[in-house]
């Protein structure tokens, strides 16, 4: 599904960011990504999602090399990966429930066809009764939740979850980190970006680790008592 080949990242004239990345994402897979603050994740998980180009090295999804992609071709593979960010990114003039459903707006379908599912999944993380509110009302919590129903809702082939769960409290985080592992099982491959270390003991999967720009694997098939 993804392949990074010696990638580097620099912005501007400078120094790299990201060095020597070498890895591959497989399809119906789980990973954690983590690292201090600095050490790159946010930049990887743009690499990831076709917002930026590598400076260096190869970078394949859904099995085409991204270097020479147009701008319409890479919008088109990035419809295929679902991703929620730290900042949330909701519209302030749509309702829950609108930015939810967003997506499926875009795609052309009729809402008879998905609005029961919009309301349902709403119910799951908990904002059955905000459907109607507009984002300035809502706490960052909330916030964070209608985020993670948007990115869901399309089921995507591949799910980036930047810091998912930092503005929820720890029940709630791991009501939502089940929904990723639901999503997951459903054939979705899942990164979860977190500083949230409990979170990693929950799901045996593998973490990739970023470290001034460099990265480590620890892979549950390989790794040693104790790592877990």
């Amino acid at each position: 599904m993804v392949r990074f080949e010696n990638v580097g990242l620099r912005y501007g004239l400078g120094p790299e960011v990201l060095r020597d990345l070498s890895f591959s994402i497989e399809p119906h897979s789980f990973q954690f990504l983590t690292g201090p603050s600095g050490a790159g994740k946010t930049s990887l998980l743009k690499l990831l999602f076709l917002s930026l180009r590598a400076t260096r090295g190869s970078v394949s999804v859904f099995d085409r090399d991204t270097a020479d992609l147009t701008k319409d071709e890479l919008s088109v593979l990035r419809r295929r990966i679902g991703i929620v960010f730290q900042d949330f990114r909701l519209l302030d003039h749509l309702t829950t429930y609108e930015n939810v459903a967003l997506p499926l707006r875009v795609l052309g379908k009729d809402e008879a066809t998905y609005r029961s599912e919009v309301v349902d999944l709403l119910d799951w993380v908990g904002l059955g009764d905000r459907i109607d509110a507009y984002p300035p009302i809502l706490s960052g919590g909330e916030k964070q939740r209608a985020a993670i129903a948007r990115a869901v809702i399309v089921r995507p082939e591949m799910l980036l979850a930047d810091e998912p769960t930092g503005n929820v409290d720890p029940p709630l985080a791991r009501r939502l980190l089940r929904l990723f592992v639901e999503l997951n099982r459903t054939g979705t491959a899942v990164l979860v970006a977190t500083h949230d270390l409990s979170l990693l003991d929950q799901v045996e999967a593998r973490h990739l680790i970023l470290d001034d720009g460099h990265l480590s694997i620890v892979d549950p098939e390989t790794a040693e008592d104790g790592q877990w």
